[in-house]
């Protein structure tokens, strides 16, 4: 198995040559990328990088100064922006009222699947941004010293990153590092890559269960009994307060209002992001290697949460469960340990101890859930858990698709 990863460094540049080396160098880049999105928007999206660079080549050289590694960049970064939007076209399809209707009266929709054919202009690259080929526009020498190839020649620019050295012991693989500008600083992120092996059923030591939700960022349940709660009073109150600033901007409507909120939707991501990170550097800090964690399969939560009430929508629909479980996976994978996802269905519903399913034994207001059958009562958020963690003690089992049906209760 194949962990791929994201380094980011702060670059600290020497001198101002090196800075409008590095600038002009991102703007050339940019306004390049541009140039090809025109050509294959011309050219009824042409991909294959050895045509396209059997007609651009020249051309990325010669009007804009890159250097030859760059021009190929350019091709790929463009390229690969096509592909990306290929495919959210692809998964969205145009969906248009018939005119018809049914024999009850409904009107009948259709979809027609959407292709880059749809695009009314070529895609544009807004911001400036390099993309780097390793060991032929980047390297990294002694002390923390990065060279970076520019238009202008290449630099060299001392860099900052918290446990950098880690990276160096051999078993990483370095590939292509881009250089950003944000904020007045200097990032350089770097994508690597290493080999771990596969992770067995048979090696877990621990199945821990998670419940993801808004009350409780996460409630997590193990095979020892044990529940452990995250709360997440702190996390809505923060949101409400970047919603509250969100609507008196809008209600302004002015150019800096509206610059104003790009910059609070991006402090608001970066936060997101952070808390997410803690969190699952803390799951796995707490249970070490060798743990299955076991997430609930969260597909469509947005289309289901949409239902709730209008003043609690923004904080139900905008979570980023589906980032915690990515920075969940790939730290999990760093020590030895695996993620796996399980079906949702009646894990909220259903009463650990004796099986029975109905949805009315879980009362919302209490935040309790009471089994008519049997009695047991607990917390809903951890009888979610609960039920998370019996699905992956099956999948240990060797059931590879865990699930509870509502028509066996007494399971």
């Amino acid at each position: 198995m194949q962990q791929a990863i994201t380094i980011k460094c702060k670059l600290k540049l020497q001198s101002p040559f090196d800075e409008m080396a590095l600038t002009k160098s991102l703007e050339q880049y940019r306004q390049a990328c541009n140039y090809v999105s025109q050509y294959m928007f011309d050219h009824q999206f042409e991909m294959q990088q050895a045509v396209l660079n059997k007609a651009l080549y020249h051309q990325l050289r010669s009007r804009y100064g890159l250097k030859a590694q760059m021009a190929q960049s350019v091709i790929r970064t463009t390229t690969a922006r096509y592909r990306t939007v290929k495919t959210q076209l692809k998964q969205y399809p145009y969906r248009y009222n018939s005119g018809k209707q049914d024999k009850y009266g409904n009107d009948i929709w259709k979809t027609a699947p959407r292709t880059l054919e749809w695009l009314w202009h070529p895609i544009n690259f807004k911001r400036p941004q390099l993309d780097l080929q390793r060991n032929r526009d980047w390297s990294i020498k002694a002390d923390h010293v990065m060279s970076i190839n520019t238009v202008n020649g290449r630099i060299k620019a001392p860099f900052v990153c918290q446990g950098f050295d880690q990276y160096l012991d051999g078993t990483w693989q370095f590939g292509m590092a881009k250089i950003l500008y944000t904020g007045n600083k200097w990032y350089m992120h770097i994508s690597a890559t290493k080999e771990l092996p596969d992770y067995a059923k048979e090696q877990s030591e621990h199945v821990v269960g998670i419940d993801r939700g808004l009350r409780f960022i996460a409630t997590v349940y193990d095979e020892q009994g044990k529940t452990k709660f995250f709360s997440g009073k702190e996390v809505i109150r923060k949101r409400r307060k970047f919603k509250r600033l969100r609507q008196q901007l809008q209600s302004k409507g002015t150019k800096s209002a509206k610059r104003r909120l790009k910059k609070i939707g991006r402090r608001e991501n970066r936060w997101m992001a952070d808390v997410n990170h803690q969190l699952s550097k803390t799951l796995v800090e707490r249970y070490g290697a060798n743990t299955l964690f076991v997430l609930e399969n969260l597909v469509n939560v947005r289309s289901a949460t949409e239902k709730v009430a209008k003043g609690r929508r923004y904080e139900q629909v905008s979570w980023a469960f589906f980032q915690l479980g990515q920075f969940l996976t790939y730290k999990a994978h760093l020590t030895s340990s695996e993620v796996v996802q399980v079906s949702a269905k009646y894990t909220s519903q259903r009463c650990p101890k004796c099986g029975r399913i109905w949805k009315n034994n879980r009362h919302h207001d209490t935040h309790l859930y009471v089994c008519d059958e049997c009695g047991y009562c607990s917390n809903d958020d951890r009888i979610g858990a609960m039920n998370i963690q019996l699905l992956g003690t099956r999948y240990v089992s060797g059931n590879k698709h865990p699930a509870f049906n509502k028509l066996t209760t007494g399971e």
